[in-house]
């Protein structure tokens, strides 16, 4: 299991449309420089770990990524771990958990995100079946502790197979196996629910918990009461826009405000 302070503070790197997605319209290259400047800022600013993902690549792909997205993916993620020493997380949206690993061995990246690990859920790319037993076969065959981070009642879904979000922890943690647990809004920037953030903490005591969306400077004390950890993007950009690069001054408010 992937070490970290707590509380942790990961943050996200999207990255720009890859070749193989619909709005593609940059090379790699490009795409690589901007999410290394990104992930400087967030190093300067203080951020414990990274979290790169393929943000920009919508409408995502349910299960496997296009070849040349995970390529994609691979190259941007290699340059940069190579320029920032942080420990890195990968998610390859929107489902594709052996693409996400197979990443993480190759760049050396200590975590990935998997949105449906346990569970169906209804999502805008249909209906998703997590597969957390291929997932960690996967991850034995490759022979490295790749963390797993896994969403309970993941944002953009509704939850079919269990509504209630403790028993869903509980299946994702304990039957499932995930490493950590992740808590999010119903969609990119909105707030966690306190409620049901207390209630994963109280149903899961054993496992680290991280917010996954709608963290801001002014919120982010009240979240780490319940949480280890926040996963924090789209109130790091100007405006809130997640296309935009990281702000350095709203980065180091960020930290700040958990570190002061």
């Amino acid at each position: 299991m992937i070490e970290l302070p707590s509380p942790s503070l990961i943050g996200m790197v999207h990255l720009a449309p890859l070749p193989g997605s619909a709005r593609s319209v940059i090379d790699v290259s490009e795409i690589s420089e901007r999410a290394v400047r990104d992930a400087l800022t967030l190093q300067e600013a203080g951020f414990d770990a990274l979290m790169i993902e393929n943000f920009g690549d919508v409408p995502f792909a349910k299960a496997s990524m296009p070849p040349a997205s995970v390529a994609g993916l691979a190259v941007v993620a290699d340059r940069v771990s190579r320029a920032v020493p942080l420990p890195l997380g990968i998610n390859a949206l929107r489902n594709d958990a052996q693409a996400a690993l197979g990443i993480a061995a190759v760049v050396g990246a200590r975590f990935i995100r998997i949105n449906v690990h346990s569970g169906v859920y209804a999502t805008d790319q249909g209906m998703i079946e997590g597969n957390a037993a291929c997932t960690l076969a996967y991850r034995k065959q490759l022979g490295r502790r790749i963390a797993i981070f896994a969403d309970v009642h993941v944002k953009h879904a509704i939850p079919i197979s269990e509504p209630d979000i403790a028993q869903a922890a509980k299946h994702t943690a304990y039957r499932g196996l995930a490493d950590a647990l992740i808590v999010s809004g119903r969609a990119t920037g909105e707030s966690v629910n306190l409620d049901q953030l207390a209630t994963v903490k109280q149903a899961v005591p054993d496992r680290k918990l991280f917010v996954g969306s709608g963290a801001t400077a002014e919120t982010v004390r009240e979240l780490l009461q319940y949480a280890n950890g926040v996963i924090v993007g789209s109130s790091l950009k100007e405006g809130g826009v997640p296309d935009c690069p990281i702000d350095a001054k709203l980065a180091r408010t960020f930290v700040a405000a958990v570190r002061s």
